[in-house]
């Protein structure tokens, strides 16, 4: 089974942990610092739209992109909720991306940057957010550290939620730089009877120095490495690490054909 395709509807449910509205804020540090207004915002793999409807709320013009449908139906559901300024949703992957016009920033959350297992398909991806962004536009996004996913190797956990119990066990890979999930979902149905749903996801292993040659040679500049939602640099042992990078002011705008 997909990525996603089963875990879509409880995904909310069992990540009720994670702060979004605190990921918002520190997109808006970002924002404030780009040095250009920031408008019109792309979240990349936005899964189910909580950033997308948070940053929409604040007054930004959101564009929400993702490759899993069952996600984006999902985020569909969440931003018809909005009273006014809904996003716009695109099924697309990452490396395919194409957007209507410009964008003055992009933002992708959650580790989803790891989800990428192939550096030749992330390069394409990088490149193309870098297509679609006003010069000077900001590129901000977090990754797992590779010393996060090496460490998870063996282990097993639990989230649970009222109707929903899942259970993942990891298993990293060292030739392949990839840490592998196995989650087991048991979910309460109508009846009163549990059902069972496997999916596997994947993540790669990329070092932030690797990062950053990719983003350069997709023509990005001024590519910075934070702390966890912080605006230093990062300390030792840190699991989450963000970076920044920036397009070129003085880039001359070229056409949008792929």
């Amino acid at each position: 089974m997909s990525s996603y395709e089963s875990l879509a509807q409880y995904y909310d449910e069992l990540t009720g942990d994670v702060d979004y509205s605190a990921w918002a804020d520190y997109c808006e540090k970002h924002f404030a610092r780009a040095n250009r207004p920031i408008h019109t915002v792309l979240d990349l793999a936005c899964g189910t739209g909580t950033l997308t409807c948070l940053l929409a709320g604040r007054g930004y013009e959101m564009i929400g992109v993702d490759q899993s449908e069952e996600m984006l139906a999902e985020a569909a559901e969440k931003a018809a909720g909005l009273p006014d300024n809904r996003p716009i949703f695109l099924h697309q992957s990452m490396e395919r991306l194409d957007l209507y016009g410009t964008i003055d920033a992009c933002v992708c959350a959650l580790d989803s940057v790891n989800y990428v297992t192939r550096p030749a398909a992330l390069r394409r991806a990088f490149e193309r957010v870098h297509l679609f962004l006003m010069p000077g536009g900001l590129f901000l996004f977090d990754i797992n550290s590779p010393d996060k996913l090496r460490g998870l190797d063996g282990q097993m956990y639990m989230d649970e939620a009222e109707d929903v119990c899942c259970i993942w066990r990891a298993e990293y890979s060292r030739k392949r730089r990839i840490c592998s999930y196995g989650f087991d979902l048991f979910c309460l149905e109508e009846n009163g009877l549990w059902r069972r749903e496997r999916e596997e996801h994947e993540e790669y292993a990329y070092e932030p120095e690797e990062l950053a040659e990719f983003l350069r040679a997709a023509g990005f500049w001024k590519v910075q490495v934070y702390g966890d939602r912080k605006l230093r640099s990062p300390r030792p042992g840190e699991e989450r690490l963000f970076i920044a990078a920036r397009k070129d002011p003085k880039w001359q705008m070229k056409s949008f054909e792929s």
